[in-house]
């Protein structure tokens, strides 16, 4: 793949003075090196996109101001390295377990995927990229970097200035993250031998087949202190060479702009003097130069103060689609046409549509078993309230912004090892009187602790004097010898307080079956520990394939009112939250849309209990 040349000094400056078609040149120019900096870096993950939409609008945002227009790459790479670090720090602060959205560039694929199915490696070189899901977040963020240092797109010193560095620190932190990947390399060759050694598989008898640097430090010693693996450490080329010859990963359709999509619809953007971007993700259109998929509905997204609608041919602006609160706005109506300019079309100003007006409250009790998991977004104290939910919970030790509506209690968690401080724990004790331990300690991408480890640390969440809940296991829970039956028979030995048991439970049968697949498992779980329970995330999501398949709003409503009945009845059930409150607009179990409104399940959930 021949490498592109990226947009220079006097494109930036034209953009800068703004020139729409500089503009256009200058996103889709530099759209490519912000995509492979984010993929690499977040591993793929469903928000990759977004985080390279953010940081695109950034620096839209603020080329205005830019002062050295022969410094803008290095400027977008710190942007861009920002918006990583702020999804790596709101991920650990209100971590999401549950369904894993399907908005990634190729569904199906994390991004190590689809940099060997794009570029077509084979031999050292898928290696080398396989070898990178071994990694840790840290570790990825350095390799995004160096890798466009070693390909010729980036420089030293602007590999340097994004991570915050001096170029000598930078030296050493790239020698290190080398010799991590050469690791993970002879991980990647031990576990694709044709037959292992029994040592290796007594070694990774407990592993679950998730990559991780714990596991990766296992496997590699293991690989050179083995007499049958020690020769996977062999040959292995120079790890520069091998990312030199690395061009950039081509975006996916999802980024890219194709003019054909707008061939029969309506394009109105309209300007706001003040629009509210926080508290959701959102979709981005710059003046055509990039887009995502866009449906046949109305849909329109807040950027930087312009609202951008792609709307059906002949059909008028909805009001619904238009999420701007208290804002002054003109409507300017294009034709259609495949061109991504619109400066030479003259404007037709019209009255903005006015909001729909919602529906009445239903004026009935909430039930106090009946909860959520939610996390902050538009319209979350109003979604509390219209949900009739008697509780909920956030991850967190404290509300974080989410403001609880009269009759709602929080309950706070401490998720995991990093929130044992007194300062955290004293923050639980002054916001909820029940505490739930951590969350999902089983699963390597959440707590990921071991029974022992949780032991230990669970005097200091007893000493609080809350109400205390057992830690939450993402399953297995009624299993003997499980990871929750070993913490339990460890805190019976020891003599430390657990009040409740915490479990989730998401199936992945979407018929009427499902509600009796969930009482067995509550059935189950109280056999084998006589205490009460807190169901305190579940759902319907099938995780058996290679991602995550979610049901219908039909099915999830019709498992939303039975799974809220039978769970009243169950007198052993003393609280239970569904996953979760919000719907971003993508497929997935949540309740209530932006702005506090319920889709079909929201409503049945809503009515249930």
């Amino acid at each position: 793949m021949a490498m592109t040349e990226e947009p220079g000094v006097a494109t930036v400056v034209a953009a800068r003075d703004g020139d729409q078609r500089a503009l256009d040149d200058l996103v889709s120019g530099y759209l490519p090196l912000v995509y492979n900096i984010a993929g690499h870096a977040l591993g793929g993950h469903p928000d990759t996109d977004d985080v390279v939409q953010e940081t695109m609008l950034r620096a839209v945002h603020g080329l205005p101001g830019l002062r050295d227009p022969a410094g803008f790459r290095s400027w977008l790479v710190v942007i861009a390295m920002n918006q990583i670090r702020l999804r790596h720090r709101d991920h650990q602060r209100v971590p999401v377990t549950g369904p894993v959205p399907e908005d990634v560039a190729d569904p199906g694929a994390d991004f190590v995927d689809l940099t060997i199915m794009r570029l077509q490696l084979s031999g050292q070189r898928r290696e080398v990229v396989a070898a990178t899901r071994w990694l840790s977040e840290d570790e990825r963020e350095l390799l995004s970097l160096w890798w466009l240092e070693a390909a010729g797109r980036l420089t030293r010193a602007e590999v340097a200035n994004a991570l915050e560095l001096t170029p000598q620190h930078t030296a050493v932190r790239v020698q290190r993250v080398k010799a991590q990947l050469d690791a993970a390399r002879i991980v990647v060759r031990t576990l694709e031998r044709t037959t292992r050694c029994p040592e290796l598989a007594y070694v990774v008898a407990e592993w679950d087949g998730v990559p991780s640097p714990l596991w990766r430090k296992r496997i590699a010693r293991h690989s050179r202190d083995c007499v049958q693996c020690e020769r996977c450490g062999r040959d292995l080329a120079s790890v520069e060479g091998l990312l030199a010859r690395l061009p950039l990963v081509p975006l996916p359709a999802a980024l890219g702009f194709d003019p054909a999509t707008l061939t029969g619809s309506q394009v109105a953007i309209t300007q706001v003097t003040s629009a509210p971007v926080s508290g959701g993700k959102l979709s981005l259109l710059v003046k055509g130069a990039f887009v995502k998929p866009l449906a046949a509905a109305a849909a329109a997204v807040v950027a930087a103060g312009i609202v951008v609608a792609v709307l059906p041919s002949g059909e008028e602006p909805v009001a619904r689609a238009l999420p701007v609160a208290s804002a002054q706005s003109t409507t300017t109506t294009l034709p259609p046409t495949t061109s991504s300019s619109s400066s030479s079309v003259p404007p037709s100003t019209t009255t903005a549509p006015p909001k729909p007006v919602p529906p009445p409250a239903v004026p009935v009790t909430a039930s106090v078993k009946k909860g959520v998991s939610t996390w902050n977004f538009t319209g979350v104290g109003k979604a509390l309230t219209d949900v009739r939910a008697g509780w909920y919970y956030n991850w967190a030790a404290h509300p974080d912004g989410v403001p609880t509506p009269p009759n709602v209690e929080f309950v706070p968690m401490i998720w995991g090892t990093k929130f044992t401080d007194d300062a955290t724990l004293a923050k639980a004790k002054a916001n909820g009187k029940v505490l739930l331990g951590f969350n999902e300690p089983d699963f390597p991408d959440q707590a990921n602790m071991t029974p022992e480890q949780a032991l230990d640390l669970w005097p200091k969440l007893a000493a609080t004097g809350l109400r205390l809940g057992s830690p939450a296991v993402a399953h297995s829970g009624d299993k003997a010898g499980g990871w929750l039956d070993r913490f339990m028979t460890g805190a019976a030995q020891r003599g430390l307080r657990v009040d409740f048991v915490a479990v989730h439970w998401y199936g992945s049968d979407f018929s009427d079956a499902a509600v009796g697949h969930l009482k067995n498992y509550l059935a189950a779980v109280h056999a084998r520990y006589g205490k009460p329970i807190w169901l305190t995330e579940y759902s319907l999501i099938d995780f058996s394939g290679g991602s995550a398949r979610f049901p219908t709003q039909v099915q999830l409503a019709a498992f939303a009112r039975g799974s809220s009945a039978m769970m009243e009845g169950l007198p052993y059930v003393e609280r239970y939250a569904w996953f979760a409150l919000p719907d971003e607009g993508k497929p997935g179990t949540g309740l209530y849309k932006a702005g506090g409104t319920p889709n079909e399940a929201g409503e049945a959930y809503r009515a249930a209990g």
